[in-house]
C-alpha cells in the first residue's frame, strides 16, 4: 500500500534529500574527521621538529615522511580488498584507536626521559598503516551516509575542511611544540580519541549485504577491483589524469621556495605565500560543489587542466613575492574542483561492494607516482635549475591538457545526475 502524498507532490515524485548539516550521521562522521584533520596536522610538522631536536639530521627528519607514505604503497591494493570484506566503521574505529595509542606512546615516553629513533619510526610506519585503512573505508562509506546526488556537495565540505587544516594545523603544531616537545602528539591522540567517539554515534550501516559463503582468494578479489577499473575507461583515464598531475606537482612547494628565494624573499615571507596559496585552495573547495553542479563533466575537467597549464610558466615571470602568491593562490584553487568533481562522479559510479578495492586501485595509481615526482623535481632543479625545470614541468602540463580535450569519453560523460553504479557491470 502506498503512503498517502503529500500536498503539493505527487507519488512518484522523489523526495528531496535533506542539506548536509541536518545529516546527523554525515555531520558526525565530518566534524570527527574535522578534529582529527587538524591534530594529524599539528603533529605533521611535529614530527619533524622533534627528530631535528634529537639528531639535528635534516635526513633522517625526511626519512621519519617518507616512512609514513611507504604503507600507501605496499598495502593500498590488499587494504582495498578487505575493506570490502570487513565491517568498514568498526575497521575506523580500531584504526583510529590504535592511531590515537600510537601518538599518545610518544608524550608517555618524553615524560620518563629521552624518546628513542627506533620509537619514532615505529609510531610513523603504525600510524601510516592505520591510515591506509581507515582513509579507504571512509571513502568507500560517503556514498552509503549522503545520497549520491551530494556527493559533490559533501567531498567539496571535505575539501574545505582539509584546507582548513592545512592553514590551521601547522600553526597549531609549531605553537604547541614550543611550550612543550609533547603537546603536538597529545592534541593529535585526543582529535583521534575523538573521531572514535563520533564513529560510534553513527547508526548508518557504512556498507550493504554482503553475500554469505562466497568469499574468495584476497588475490582474486583484488584483481576484479582492477579489472573493473580497466574496463571502465572513463574512471581509468581520470586515474592516469590525476596521477599524472601529482607527478607534476609533488614538487611544487620546492620550486616556490626557490622561486621565492630569487625574489630575496625570507623564510617567514615564503611561508606566507604558502599560505595564501591555501586560502585559494580553501576558495576552490568552497565553489566546487555549485561548479559542478552547473556545469558538465567535461567542462569543469577540460577547464581545470588548461588553466593549470596557463598559470604554471607564470610562476617564472612574478616581479615580486607577491604575485607570485597570487599565482599560487590561483592555481590551487583549481585543485579542489578537480578533485570533488570527479571524486564523487567515480564515488556515484563504483558499485558499493568494490568500493574499496577501485578506490584503492585509482589512488595507487593516482598517488603512488608523488615519491617519484618529487625525487624528479629534485633532480631536474639541481640539473638545470628552477626556471628551465618549470619549462620542462610545463610541457608536461600541456599535454594533459590536451590529453583532456581529446579524451572521447570525457567528451561523452554523463551528468551526475544520470549516474547509476548499477547501470554499469564488470563484464
Amino acid at each position: 500500500m502506498r503512503a498517502p502524498a503529500v500536498m503539493g507532490q505527487t507519488p512518484d515524485t522523489p523526495r528531496k534529500p535533506r542539506p548536509l548539516w541536518r545529516n546527523r550521521d554525515y555531520m558526525l562522521l565530518w566534524s570527527g574527521q574535522a578534529v582529527s584533520t587538524i591534530g594529524s596536522q599539528a603533529s605533521l610538522i611535529a614530527f619533524p621538529f622533534l627528530v631535528l631536536a634529537l639528531t639535528g639530521s635534516p635526513a633522517q627528519a625526511g626519512f621519519m615522511g617518507a616512512l609514513r607514505a611507504v604503507p600507501y604503497l605496499l598495502f593500498s591494493l590488499p587494504a582495498g580488498a578487505l575493506i570490502d570484506r570487513w565491517n568498514r566503521k568498526l575497521v575506523m574505529i580500531l584504526c583510529d584507536a590504535g592511531r590515537a595509542l600510537a601518538l599518545g606512546s610518544i608524550p608517555v615516553a618524553l615524560l620518563f626521559g629521552p624518546i628513542s629513533l627506533t620509537q619514532l619510526y615505529i609510531v610513523s610506519a603504525v600510524e601510516g598503516t592505520l591510515f591506509v585503512f581507515f582513509n579507504l573505508a571512509e571513502v568507500a562509506c560517503l556514498p552509503r551516509v549522503v545520497p549520491k546526488e551530494q556527493l559533490p556537495a559533501a567531498t567539496a565540505q571535505n575539501a574545505v575542511t582539509d584546507g582548513t587544516s592545512a592553514l590551521i594545523g601547522p600553526s597549531l603544531g609549531g605553537a604547541l611544540f614550543g611550550l612543550g616537545q609533547m603537546l603536538p602528539f597529545v592534541a593529535d591522540a585526543v582529535s583521534y580519541a575523538g573521531s572514535v567517539v563520533s564513529l560510534l554515534f553513527i547508526r548508518t550501516r557504512f556498507q550493504g549485504e554482503r553475500p554469505v559463503g562466497t568469499r574468495r582468494p584476497l588475490r582474486q578479489e583484488i584483481w576484479e577491483g582492477l579489472v573493473w577499473l580497466w574496463r571502465q575507461p572513463l574512471i581509468r583515464f581520470i586515474a592516469l589524469l590525476t596521477g599524472a598531475n601529482n607527478l607534476l606537482t609533488a614538487g611544487y612547494v620546492l620550486i616556490i621556495i626557490l622561486l621565492a628565494q630569487r625574489l630575496h624573499a625570507s623564510d617567514a615571507t615564503i611561508g606566507l605565500i604558502l599560505g595564501i596559496g591555501g586560502v585559494g585552495a580553501i576558495l576552490g573547495a568552497a565553489v566546487a560543489s555549485p561548479i559542478q553542479r552547473r556545469f558538465r563533466f567535461r567542462t569543469v575537467i577540460v577547464s581545470t587542466q588548461v588553466v593549470s597549464a596557463a598559470l604554471w610558466p607564470l610562476l617564472i615571470f612574478a616581479p615580486n613575492v607577491w604575485l607570485l602568491g597570487a599565482i599560487t593562490a590561483t592555481s590551487w584553487v583549481t585543485g579542489p574542483i578537480y578533485n570533488t568533481t570527479q571524486m564523487s562522479y567515480r564515488l556515484a559510479l563504483i558499485p558499493d561492494a568494490l568500493q574499496g578495492r577501485v578506490n584503492s586501485v585509482f589512488r595507487l595509481l593516482a598517488f603512488g607516482v608523488q615519491p617519484l615526482g618529487l625525487a624528479l623535481t629534485g633532480v631536474l632543479l639541481e640539473r638545470i635549475q628552477v626556471i628551465n625545470t618549470v619549462l620542462v614541468l610545463f610541457v608536461g602540463f600541456v599535454l594533459m591538457a590536451l590529453a583532456s580535450i581529446i579524451n572521447p569519453h570525457v567528451r561523452a560523460a554523463q551528468p551526475l545526475t544520470a549516474v547509476q553504479s548499477s547501470e554499469i557491470q564488470a563484464s
